[in-house]
Formats: structure tokens, sequence, C-alpha cells
């Protein structure tokens, strides 16, 4: 994200933030340091676990982010604005800080994934671009984990982008996809952007655009010769498959794939394979699509079908079968001077009351069996965790972002969708069903639970009194 784009998205943010933002402003509270934490709830799917996604795209967004001049004309023109806090936003250049996991993390609800730190209008205006980024990315990233690992070591192709729901969601869809595991994108513009790696076939236009499917296949062969896929069922596959045995043999080659975009795709690829197997093409793979996901390629292997490559495209960018993420961002910490208040939102249901405080996220491992046991949450000025000698503690938070500039190193996509794939191998093997048979568990330091009941049970009194 470039400079420009975002300052084109400053007015990217709900308009109440704005009306926040100038009542802070005009009731002297301009400078009070807040906290609030970024969090879900709830993982989508049944799934065991989530993956973390979208913190570079928020820290170029933060690192670059300005109100031009037409933005405040805008803002103006609402009748809504005084002349001194449009003066404010004039010269607004984010100087706080932000706390994050790593990019990749694997994650559980109810801990913060970002925490940021600064005045109350800096940290207000920065609400709804960060979670629509971190929802948007963490979703599609979770949703492509479940598939590659329903795949069970086959390789899956993210083939989304005319499904997804934008320009951007189609972008930053796939590049969620490869931090989830896809091994390849359609998406041309993921491979400039990201350098990740891009797949082509063919469509059924080629085919139909020649006088034969023959003609059509060898003109592709002509043309592209390297791991060439021809697809087979623009009219019916088994013709299709010899013509493509045909074209493949006149060509001399014997490493390309056919692809089945139609069908019952268990009983053409077991005779696709049989076919391809006898003409001694036993090399030349079998790629599959059409609106799936994790279930049918669960029940697709179920099956035994000897399917090499799954391509998915509708059902993945934009996570059909639970398309929410829920991320939200709420104030847990005010601070003035040196001396840190702790906030609390409660809620009917129990499960809406914050934690609240600046804290501290520490993951409890065992490096015997590279195992993930739990993690815990500790008040920022608590001490670590004391484990056995034979765990290991790790914090999982760092600064990210300070004094205007981001101050983590970027990394590329390849190595997040890597520490992505590690991160997730560590965890108990009842997380990692398509239905979790097991809850991970957060705990709370003795002192952090003190203290949110304590705060549940002053606020319920206060807004009694």
């Amino acid at each position: 994200m470039t400079s420009k784009n975002s300052s084109e998205l400053a007015l990217l943010c709900d308009f109440y933030e704005f009306t926040m933002a100038q009542g802070y402003f005009l009731s002297g509270l301009k400078d009070r340091i807040c906290y609030f934490d970024i969090f879900f709830r709830k993982i989508p799917d049944k799934n065991g676990f989530a993956l973390f996604a979208g913190l570079d795209d928020v820290l170029d967004f933060v690192e670059n982010l300005r109100f031009s001049k037409s933005d405040i004309e805008y803002l103006r023109s609402k009748g809504l604005f005084c002349e001194e806090f449009l003066q404010y936003l004039s010269k607004f250049a984010f100087s706080g800080e932000i706390y994050a996991l790593q990019e990749g993390e694997v994650i559980f609800p109810n801990e913060p994934l970002m925490i940021i730190k600064a005045n109350a209008i800096e940290a207000q205006l920065l609400e709804s671009f960060f979670l629509l980024s971190v929802n948007h990315q963490s979703l599609i990233a979770t949703k492509a984990n479940r598939i590659v690992r329903s795949a069970k070591g086959k390789a899956v192709l993210e083939f989304g982008s005319r499904r997804a729901h934008g320009s951007e969601a189609a972008l930053k869809g796939a590049r969620a996809a490869i931090i989830g595991g896809c091994v390849g994108t359609s998406c041309t513009l993921l491979g400039k952007r990201y350098q990740a790696n891009i797949i082509g076939t063919m469509a059924h236009s080629w085919v139909q655009m020649f006088e034969s499917e023959f003609e059509a296949f060898c003109r592709f062969l002509e043309l592209y010769p390297q791991n060439p896929s021809l697809l087979i069922d623009t009219y019916e596959y088994k013709q299709g498959l010899i013509n493509a045995i045909k074209a493949f043999k006149q060509f001399g080659i014997t490493q390309g794939s056919v692809r089945i975009d139609s069908g019952d795709l268990g009983f053409l690829s077991k005779s696709i394979r049989k076919i391809l197997d006898e003409a001694g093409l036993k090399e030349c793979k079998i790629i599959a699509s059409n609106a799936l996901d994790e279930f049918q390629i669960q029940i697709l292997l179920a099956q035994n079908a000897p399917i090499d490559i799954f391509g998915v495209g509708e059902r993945l960018v934009t996570a059909k079968s639970d398309p929410v993420f829920g991320c939200v961002y709420k104030l847990v910490a005010t601070q003035k001077g040196k001396c840190i208040t702790p906030k609390i939102k409660i809620s009917e249901d129990v499960r809406k009351t914050t934690i609240p405080h600046f804290k501290k996220l520490y993951r409890i491992y065992n490096p015997a069996t590279n195992q993930i046991l739990y993690d815990e949450l500790r008040i920022y000025d608590e001490k670590m965790p004391q484990v056995p000698a034979n765990l290991k503690v790790k914090e999982l938070l760092s600064l990210v972002f300070k004094k205007g500039k981001r101050i983590n190193k970027k990394r590329n996509l390849q190595d997040i969708a890597r520490y992505a794939k590690e991160q997730s191998s560590k965890l108990d093997e009842n997380l990692l069903g398509l239905e979790a048979n097991a809850e991970f568990e957060v705990k709370l330091s003795k002192k952090l639970q003190s203290l949110q009941q304590k705060l549940f049970i002053q606020q319920l009194n206060t807004n009694r009194a």
C-alpha cells in the first residue's frame, strides 16, 4: 500500500469516529492516552484455532495516514465540525504505539491480537480500517488453512478473484490464502505485489475458439510447453482426455496436467487416472475445481479420488460457510501521567465482557515435543509466568510501531506462510480437525482475574447508582 493509497483511504472510517474525535477535542480529552485491544470472540466454522493476518496493511496505512485538503473540505461541508478540529486533522500524523502478534500466528478468542496505545483521537480514528483489514485477512487465512488441512498434503490453489467481493477483497483474499497454505494463486496482481506463485490453466473459451478440441490443445502446447494444463471437459470429458493424450504425445510432453471443472469429480478422476496410466502418462497430474471447499475435498479423499491438485475459488475467497470473523476494538485502559487506569465493558451476555488493562500475552510450550500447551494473559507490570523447568514461555506481543514509523522488518509473504504452517503444526491434534474436539486454554493470571471481577462489580454498582 502506497502513501497515496493511504491518504485516499483516510475517510474510510465510520462517521461516528469523527464525531467522537471532535467530542474528545472539545472536552479536553484529546491528549488522554488510551489503550485499545483488537480481539475476536468466536472462531469461524467451529475450527480449533484461527490465523492472524492483515498486519502489514494496517502498519502501511497508519504510517502514511494523512487527511487531504479535499478530505477536510468534505468534513467541513457537513456543518458539524469546528475549524479548530479541522485544523487539527489537517496536520494529523499518528504518534502512538502499536503492539501486535507476528503475522501468521495461531490465535484464539479474547486474546489481544493488537494493542493500540495513543491519544484518544488518534486511537479512535484507526478503528475501522484496522478492523476491516484484520477481520478480512484473518478470516480468509483461517479458511484457507482449513481447506489445505483437508487436502492431506495435496496441493491447493487459490482461484477466487472473480468471485471475490470487489477488487481489494480479491487481492487481499489471495494474499491471506497464501498465508493459510495455498501454494499458488490465479491472481496475477498478487504475483507482482508479493512475489507469489501464480498459476494459470485455460478456460473453456480457449477450446471453443478453435475448430476442434484437439487443435486447441495442440496450439496451447505449442505456445506453453512447460508444465501445461489442458481443460478436458468443454464438451465431453472422455473424448477430451483422448484428445489431450494425443496432443501430449505429439509434443513429447509427459509431465503436464489435465483439469476437470464439472461432474462427479470422484468418479471422473478415477476414470481419468486409469486412462492416463494405460497411455503411459503416469506423471500427468489431475487438477479438480468446481465450487470446492474443505468438506467436499474431505469427501473426495475418502472416496480415494486420485486428484493431485485442488483449485478452490468462491468458497475460499468469500469464506462461504461462516463469512464473519468478528474482531472488535475495545478500550481497556486510559493513562494520565504515569497512572494507567483499567477500563471494562460489561454486558448481559457474559461473553461480551472485556478483559481490562494493558496486558501482555504469553505462550507456554513444551520444547521437547514442540507442542503449544496454553496461553496466559497478564497485566503489563506482572512478571512472566513461572512454569516447570521442562517448559518454555514465549511473549507474543511486540512493539511494531513507534514515533510515526513501523519498527518491525517487513516480511515477505512466503516467510509469513511458512511461519503459519510451522505454528499450526505445534497444536494438539484435537484442534486440527474440521470440527475441533477440544478448546484451547487461554488463562488469566490471578491478578488479572481479580481485577476483572472487581471492575465488573464496580461498574454494575456505578450504573445502578
